[in-house]
Parts: C-alpha cells; structure tokens; sequence
C-alpha cells in the first residue's frame, strides 16, 4: 500500500498565469476582496490576512489565448470561514454585476466565477465536518443541487463588505486533465493523496486528513487532450504544505523513487504534474 499524506497536510498559495496585470488586480481585490501584500515588476501576490500570500498573479509576456480544451485548470477554489462569508462575498459580485454560477454539494456551498482571462474561481463555505456523509463504499456523497441564495442574503443583510475575512484560504483545485489514471498514479500513489469520491469514469476527488476534496481532477474536456500552454491563461502552480521537515523529506522521496525530477528554490521544492503544472512543497 502506497504511503498516505499526513492528515495536517493543506493547500497554500495559488500562482495564475494573466493578460494584464493592472486589470486583473483590480479584479481580485475589487471584486473577490483580496488585498494586495506586494509587488515586484509583472508579479502582484495578494493576500486576505495581510501575511500569507494566497494568489500569486504574474502576467506574461508574449501572452496568448489558450485552445479551448486542454488539460490545467478547471478553477481554483477560495474557502471563507462561515455562510455570512459567502453571504458578503456574493452581494459584492453582484454589486459589480458578475455573472455567478453556483452549487450546493452537501458538504459545502459554492458561487463559481471567472476572471478576465477565463481563469476560474470558486468561492466556498464549508458545512461541519459532522454534517457531511457517506456512502456504503466510504465516500463522501456530493452533488450539485441549487444554493439557497436568498438564505445567503437574508444572513448578510446586515453586515458590512470589508473584502474577504482574513481567515480565508485556500481550500481546494480542481483540474481538467488528459488522463485519468496517469492523475491518480501521481496524485495517489506518488504523493499520497486518499480518493475521497468518484463519479464515473470521468471524475475523482481527493484529499488528505478526511477533508472532502483538497484537489479535483476531471476529463469533462476530453480525454488525450493537449497541456494548456505555458503563455496561455491558466494555474502556473499551487502549493502543498506540509506539517513537518519530515514530512517534506518522505514526499519528495517518495517523487524520486517514482523518477521525477524535482527542482529546489527559493526555499521549496517543486514536481511537475502530468498537466505541466508546477506542485510547490514546502514544511509549515
């Protein structure tokens, strides 16, 4: 049996891949409520704390439009503490006139967006831990039924947009990939990521520690299609941290065994998926 992450595992910083910088930045913190923390030439890293960056946004030179399927991001995925979170964080789309898809999945509730290069966003709360169930083979059961939108309203009526609470995080990605099994060998058995849930052939989400999804992966775009291209929008990396040195030591031993090339900088390891993306590893 191949090793299992530590369940203390989470999700850091995102890094996109942007058009222009100016406008996306007044995107994110207009509209999503990020902040700016700092930034340096045609890279602006945001927070919601004000000390750990949640979104990198690096826009490219020589950019261009990406074809429409190919294997990267699907969207990456904002999770604020509470419902009157959620509740703030929709008004203010809606006061900026976003279109705003939306999903109730049981173990949380979502509004899904896109910036202004197609890069795609959920914004989440999550329903207690004790509230979520299982199915007879253990996995969780999720669905996407209609949030109750009203009910988001009504809690927020009376409390005030300030951007998104500094308890924010990052809570999940989810990526459309080319095949299905070769993501799981790398995200399963290389990492040690747990299959949480499944649907079909075409769907898998999974975690570390029990959570219902730290990463989704999916081939509603096709299968065999090609790598989103690296001057196109799209995810350039995310992060994994993990609790301990230890820790760190026994995943990247473990993508070496597997005969990956890692990279070292800038304090962190770095893995390349099978999608191209760049997988930041770092002990907390």
């Amino acid at each position: 049996m191949s090793a299992i992450l530590h369940p203390a595992t989470r999700l850091g910083a995102v890094s996109l891949r942007i058009s222009d910088l100016g406008q996306s930045v007044r995107f994110y913190t207009e509209v999503v409520g990020l902040r700016m923390l700092r930034q340096h030439g045609r890279v602006a890293e945001l927070t919601a704390g004000g000390r750990e960056t949640l979104l990198t946004l690096e826009e490219i030179e020589g950019f261009e439009e990406s074809r429409a399927r190919t294997a990267g991001l699907y969207h990456f995925a904002i999770l604020v503490p509470d419902r009157a979170s959620l509740g703030l964080a929709l008004r203010n789309l809606l006061a900026h006139h976003i279109s705003v898809g939306q999903g109730d999945h049981l173990v949380s509730e979502a509004l899904y967006i896109n910036d202004p290069d197609g890069n795609g966003i959920e914004i989440y709360a999550d329903r207690p831990r004790e509230t979520w169930k299982r199915d007879a083979q253990g996995e969780y059961i999720m669905t996407t039924d209609p949030v109750d939108i009203d009910g988001l309203l009504a809690l927020s009526a009376d409390k005030e947009w300030n951007g998104l609470p500094e308890d924010t995080v990052i809570g999940h990605v989810h990526f459309h990939v080319s095949d299905l099994r070769q993501a799981r060998a790398f995200y399963c058995d290389t990492l040690g990521f747990e299959l949480t849930a499944h649907y079909g052939g075409a769907a898998l989400f999974i975690s570390a520690g029990g959570y219902h999804h730290h990463i989704g992966l999916n081939t509603w775009a096709g299968t065999g299609i090609p790598n989103t291209p690296p001057h196109a929008a799209g995810i350039e990396s995310f992060t994994i941290v993990l609790p301990s040195e230890e820790e760190l030591q026994a995943v990247t031993g473990r993508i070496r065994e597997a005969g990956l090339a890692t990279v070292q900088r800038e304090g962190a390891w770095f893995v390349q998926d099978p999608s191209d993306i760049w997988i930041r590893l770092l002990a907390a």
